[in-house]
């Protein structure tokens, strides 16, 4: 039962700063008419869960690698997507379910902003679970996980970077992109999300009591190719020239290196 209640403490301080952060954003979307800026915080929100946790353990190497990689992780996301969305309105989907919710001045609070602060309470649990006391020694699960986050960041970032550099030029305008990593999968930045995931998820979850923290990289894992990841670039590609050739000889997520 302490241990529950230790658990039930390290998650309402790092709730609370989240849960304020994600008001004051609503405030903002209200203001400019674009609730799909909660899309940029999405990667901050991780590490206010992990800085907010991390400043209430006891210490160790191991809450200063997770938070690390939260940070890593976050910060990096946050400003691809700035870059990427600042200044070109209102995501489509968001237009979408805000036709389909009014008024959604008040509706896009519970179904956008705070729905998305409880998604990264549970996907972010390794990054709480995982902060817990431990051994100090360096274990077989740390050096996997370690390996598993810097691959999958490594292929999230280039993927990321690539795919921009493709946007900017007006000639891949209405194109399919398939170089670079994008020949290997249709979906490498998802690839590697969901590699990093499992890495934070390995290394948090040599933590005492800190396997339930796997259910994270789970539900990234089905989000991303399930709900709102592949499913609905998929639907949105797939009237483009090319693409229909472009999925029957590349693997929607898994690299293939053979042709």
């Amino acid at each position: 039962m302490g241990s529950n209640v230790a658990i039930l403490q390290l998650y309402l301080l790092p709730a609370g700063p989240l849960f304020s952060c994600l008001t004051a954003l609503w405030l903002i979307s209200l203001a400019i008419r674009n609730a799909s800026i909660i899309d940029i915080f999405w990667g901050l929100g991780f590490g206010i869960v992990a800085v907010g946790t991390r400043l209430q353990v006891p210490g160790g190497w191991h809450a200063d690698v997770l938070t690390a990689m939260a940070l890593l992780w976050g910060i990096r996301l946050a400003g691809y997507l700035a870059v990427r969305n600042l200044g070109h309105g209102e995501d489509k989907r968001y237009m979408a379910i805000r036709a389909r919710n009014q008024p959604f001045w008040w509706k896009s609070f519970f179904i956008v902003f705070l729905f998305q602060g409880f998604l990264t309470l549970i996907v972010g649990l390794p990054l709480v679970l995982g902060q817990q006391p431990r051994d100090a020694a360096f274990g077989v699960l740390d050096g996997l996980g370690l390996a598993l986050f810097l691959t999958g960041w490594l292929w999230e970032s280039v993927a990321d970077a690539q795919l921009w550099l493709f946007k900017r030029d007006p000639a891949s305008r209405g194109q399919v992109m398939t170089r670079g990593l994008w020949s290997l999968s249709r979906h490498p930045n998802y690839f590697g999300e969901i590699v990093l995931w499992w890495g934070i998820g390995l290394f948090a979850a040599g933590a005492p009591g800190a396997l339930p923290g796997l259910l994270g990289p789970a539900l990234i894992q089905f989000l991303l190719m399930r709900v709102s990841g592949v499913p609905l670039l998929e639907a949105g590609m797939a009237a483009r020239p090319g693409y229909a050739a472009y999925v029957a000889r590349t693997g929607a997520l898994m690299p293939r290196f053979w042709k």
